[in-house]
């Protein structure tokens, strides 16, 4: 099986995401699908021989969407390409809502002002609103439903409605007796509130995918090989000879053959402040700079086998996954557009049957409202912005979370076990050879930078901590004491670790496992939340949620405590998208005129009302970037 994140063009909303998602589960091939709507992406995990990203953009497409499967195509400018066509959109559509309201408001009286304001409506509709109806028209013949099918809907009701009266409206009603009366405005406006929404969201959601568009501007565009030619990065092959010199970045991972007293900044992988000295032999990493002197190396990674390219994969597979709670939303989502549309229908019938053909233009605002009123964007945004805000914020900290689930159970630990040679101590390996009861413990190993700080803020959380190590009595009693830990165990072996772990589950403990070697995979795996050490083994890293880049244990603190504020933050913008939605719906099917109400939320103020909650989600999600 592969997996492979592949960019989604075109969602509007979470039934959007969730339409793509069941498309996609439904083909033959793919074993997992997870759409993230904030992230505009597809995680996917499917057998090539079976089935192509080619025939899953084709399908995908029937129902009104894209997948860039092309990997020589640029999604950043696709994006950019399609907000420049938004803002046109967007400054078109309030130029035709400036005259339709300029009219409605002051020249309604003037004749042949409605078969203007028809006119005006009617270009709005097919130059800035034709997305809508294409769309909704692609994903009925499919039988879904998204925010387009209310949109088109609610702007094509009152467009029909309006437009009838305009040329019949005196025959059918007026002869009557009957008040009647156009609601261009309302058309006009919703389409003009939605893309101004879609285009205020598009900004902010930006924002929320800025730690990813950090990490990939870490490595530079072109290379030098040391023959002296400049050449673009994607031409690099492994074995290419490849010279940097100072306050260069380097391109691509690989070994250095010479280098003039060079130091290397590479903080942005291992967190360390000092530049490491490179000589012949050791390994230098892409997107890491030259910060004196200089080096010919040989390059033995290239493109997305850099350790890089496999964080930049792994922030974004993180992003793009789904936490427990949104599978909940997704499952609403599914059923929330046909519920909304039903509520509408009946709006419609029950204002109708109470007043008859009087209230018929109540009925109809009524039920456009209640159409406008409840998209589902704000319930789409709620939980990935919030993630991708969180795992951004986590990964500029040297902190790589593998999912969203990993991210939500952070915060839940109350107990942490942790190895101690490697990840508590750092090992004196020029010692190694030497019997360990003839040379001094401070000789043998010493303590890392912080940990002590480190145990004592977990212990200050209300967490638990025992440390586990294959060494001596002596040796566990000293380094635990060091590290200011009350629980140690020595002479594990890697099962006993595992059946510790095992032990505090029973308990009721939500346990955390730290380490960093082959000897700590099974208690990794069998820990509610297992953490890597960066520099450890690659099983270890394989097997941990979450990999600490850096060697300062104060990352763990930093793990709970940027877990609890993004999930806090979850919860909070699923409060205001569901609160929206129960409030606003029953207002706009008119129920405060039942005890006497002589207001009403109209199209027009449904739509602004709409966009703003979505706009309101994203900006919260933001706020976690504030956080310390």
């Amino acid at each position: 099986m592969e997996k492979k994140t592949i960019a989604v063009i075109g969602m509007a909303c979470a039934g959007c995401a969730a339409n793509v998602e069941r498309r996609l589960s439904e083909m033959k091939g793919i074993s997992h699908a997870a759409v993230n709507f904030a992230a505009r992406t597809a995680l996917v995990e499917f057998d090539p021989e079976e089935i192509s990203p080619q025939e899953m953009k084709e399908s995908i497409q029937k129902i009104g969407f894209d997948l860039v499967v092309d990997e020589e195509q640029n999604v950043t400018e696709i994006e950019k390409r399609n907000y420049r066509l938004l803002c046109r959109r967007v400054i078109l559509s309030w130029i035709f809502a400036i005259l339709v309201m300029a009219i409605s408001m002051k020249w309604m009286n003037v004749d042949y002002a409605n078969q203007v304001m028809f006119l005006l409506a009617a270009a709005n509709l097919v130059y800035c609103g034709k997305s809508f109806f294409t769309n909704a028209w692609k994903q009925l013949q499919h039988g879904m439903t998204n925010m387009d099918t209310l949109v088109a809907m609610s702007t094509g009701i009152s467009f029909l409605f309006s437009a009838y009266n305009t040329f019949l409206g005196e025959q059918t009603w007026g002869s009557r007796g009957i008040e009647w009366n156009t609601y261009y405005d309302a058309s006009v406006m919703i389409i003009t509130f939605v893309l101004t929404g879609k285009l205020m969201e598009e900004r902010a959601k930006s924002s929320t995918a800025s730690a990813i568009r950090s990490l990939m501007g870490l490595a530079p565009k072109t290379a030098r090989l040391a023959s002296g030619e400049e050449v673009p990065i994607a031409t690099l092959q492994k074995g290419d000879i490849i010279e940097v010199r100072t306050g260069e970045k380097i391109p691509v991972d690989g070994t250095v053959m010479s280098g003039n007293q060079a130091a290397v900044d590479e903080s942005m992988i291992t967190g360390e402040p000092v530049p490491a000295n490179k000589d012949k032999g050791e390994k230098v990493f892409a997107g890491t700079i030259v910060r004196q002197g200089s080096l010919i190396f040989k390059a033995e990674q290239v493109g997305k086998d850099t350790i890089l390219a496999n964080i930049i994969r792994m922030v974004q597979e993180a992003q793009g996954s789904k936490a427990p709670v949104q599978r909940v939303v997704d499952r609403i989502a599914m059923i929330f557009v046909p519920a909304v549309l039903c509520i509408s229908i009946a709006t419609f019938i029950i204002w109708w049957i109470a007043g008859g053909n009087s209230a018929l233009p109540h009925a109809v605002l009524s039920a456009v409202s209640v159409l406008v009123i409840a998209c589902p964007c704000a319930m789409g945004l709620a939980t990935p912005t919030a993630l991708m805000v969180g795992i951004g914020k986590a990964a500029q900290q040297n902190i790589l979370i593998k999912d969203a689930t990993a991210l939500e159970n952070i915060r839940n630990t109350d107990t942490l076990v942790i190895d101690k040679t490697g990840t508590l101590t750092i090992p004196n390996l020029d010692l190694g050879s030497a019997a360990a009861q003839n040379i001094e413990l401070e000789q043998r190993e010493q303590l890392k930078p912080h940990a002590r700080e480190a145990m004592t803020s977990l212990r200050q959380q209300g967490i638990d901590i025992f440390m586990m190590s294959g060494d001596n009595e002596e040796a566990a009693a000293y380094w635990a004491g060091k590290a200011g830990i009350d629980h140690y165990r020595s002479r594990v072996m890697p099962q006993d670790k595992e059946d510790l772990v095992r032990k505090l589950q029973a308990e009721g403990k939500h346990v955390a496992m730290v380490g960093d070697g082959i000897n700590d995979t099974q208690a990794l795996a069998a820990a509610d939340v297992s953490i890597a050490m960066g520099k450890g083994t690659d099983i270890a890293m394989d097997v941990a949620q979450v990999t600490l880049m850096s060697t300062d244990l104060r990352k763990i603190g930093n793990a709970i405590s940027l877990s609890k504020k993004t999930v806090n933050m979850i919860h909070q913008n699923l409060f205001w998208a569901f609160i929206y939605n129960i409030i606003c719906i029953p207002i706009a099917a008119g129920l405060p005129t039942l005890f006497g109400a002589t207001w009403q939320i109209t199209p027009m103020w449904a739509s602004a009302l709409m966009a703003f909650s979505s706009v309101s989600v994203v900006l919260n999600s933001l706020r976690l970037k504030l956080e310390k």
